[in-house]
């Protein structure tokens, strides 16, 4: 029997209707376009959705160097929620989460978007004191998260192992309801049919190899397929490999690329029907609806490429995971895969112009990327389409590392994914 990949069977599905373009036979890009979006993941597909849908801005190409979806975009743990701390992030998550809430009716597409919860875990006083504090400051941000303590932790998560006789007990955790988790390829071609709909090209394979700049203001990009392609502005959403892209501009952005993990389990009957995390043995866990138990595990320290990563960060968060659930330590690994995320000092993303004119960059979300996606490709558009920063992209700007104002996200939301 022949054997279909899940892109070739999305293809096969909608390719017989009558309003699909073929964007799948790679077209011959226009000889002048007045967007290039560099890179055809979730950020990048939803920048140019929302280019067409809310700015009327179509003449817009994709440029994707592998298939579209193929990075990041399919290679995380799809946890969303918006419960960070400093204003500046709430803001621009709790905005992202609106988006999710209504993102299957707007795309008219299930991206599966499942708002289950996803609980923090407290194991020390400092844990609870900082979740007590998270709590609050979302509050008054008009995001929604609650404190529970560990006897109704244990209720309403029977699994979790809420005990006195665990190596780290577990003292209590704050939860936001409204969060959970969506189907992360589902996500990628929503926003793909839906750009492809309102006639964007999405150009795939066409890898940019160079940036086209004249008097410090790009007029293009390189492509090793289709030679120079020409536009008014270019957008790059290139996560995992931001700093390479900045090198052909000519000036340096400040991230590192890290290796970020992850894995599955065999297939088994529902047990868990929330998100879990804890960031003091850092390891976090849910359920997918295919069966399997979908674990997270941290960034390695070491800078790399790639989409692997060190066995000893899986065997350690295998090991906090056991911790929390005993039940499940019996329950073999199915595949562990690694992404490439670009992070920055403060732990917070670079939404912002650069020192070459018309060129604009969207990188640096380092572990939130995926739940940041409508809300990251929303603002993006409207920078792009305005030729500056959306309101909410304000704080991003890369002059923050230049003037001090850092955001300083890392760890302080309970826990960085």
């Amino acid at each position: 029997m022949q054997k279909y990949s899940a892109f070739e069977l999305f293809k096969n599905s909608v390719s017989h209707h009558e309003n699909w373009p073929r964007m799948w036979e790679n077209p011959v890009p226009k000889k002048k376009y007045d967007i290039i979006i560099i890179g055809g993941g979730g950020h990048g597909l939803a920048t140019a959705y929302y280019l067409a849908k809310e700015h009327g801005i179509t003449n817009i190409a994709v440029l994707e160097k592998g298939h579209l979806g193929s990075g990041n975009i399919c290679r995380n743990t799809t946890i969303v929620r918006s419960n960070y701390l400093w204003d500046e992030s709430a803001h621009l998550y709790e905005h992202a989460m609106k988006l999710w809430e209504g993102l299957s009716q707007d795309l008219n597409y299930n991206v599966m978007f499942s708002q289950r919860g996803v609980y923090h875990l407290c194991h020390t006083l400092q844990d609870i004191r900082d979740n007590e504090r998270l709590t609050y400051a979302n509050r008054l941000n008009g995001v929604d998260n609650e404190m529970v303590d560990a006897e109704q932790l244990q209720r309403e998560i029977p699994l979790l192992d809420c005990s006195d006789k665990t190596r780290f007990p577990i003292l209590g955790a704050s939860v936001q309801r409204r969060a959970g988790n969506a189907r992360h390829d589902a996500v990628a071609w929503g926003y793909a049919r839906g750009a492809a709909m309102r006639g964007v090209d999405l150009i795939q394979n066409c890898e940019v190899t160079d940036m086209v700049i004249e008097n410090n203001t790009i007029v293009g990009v390189k492509t090793k397929q289709h030679g120079v392609i020409k536009a008014d502005r270019v957008g790059c959403v290139t996560a995992g490999h931001s700093g390479v892209m900045a090198k052909m501009a000519g000036f340096e952005l400040p991230v590192e690329s890290h290796p970020l993990q992850a894995l599955v389990s065999e297939p088994i009957k529902p047990v868990l029907d929330t998100v879990v995390m804890s960031n003091h043995v850092h390891g976090y866990m849910s359920q997918s609806n295919k069966g399997d138990l979908v674990i997270g595990a941290g960034i390695d320290s070491y800078l790399g490429y790639g989409q692997r990563g060190s066995y000893s960060i899986i065997e350690h968060t295998v090991q906090a995971i056991v911790e929390m659930f005993p039940e499940v330590s019996r329950v073999r690994m199915n595949r562990q895969w690694g992404g490439i995320v670009d992070t920055t000092p403060d732990a917070c993303p670079i939404i912002s112009a650069t020192p070459v004119k018309g060129l604009f960059f969207n990188c640096g979300w380092g572990t939130g990327g995926f739940k940041a996606t409508p809300g990251s490709g929303h603002v993006f558009a409207a920078t792009l389409a305005q030729g500056k920063a959306h309101e909410l992209a304000e704080p991003f700007s890369i002059e923050r590392f230049h003037n001090g104002a850092l955001i300083d996200e890392h760890g302080a939301a309970a826990v960085a994914h």
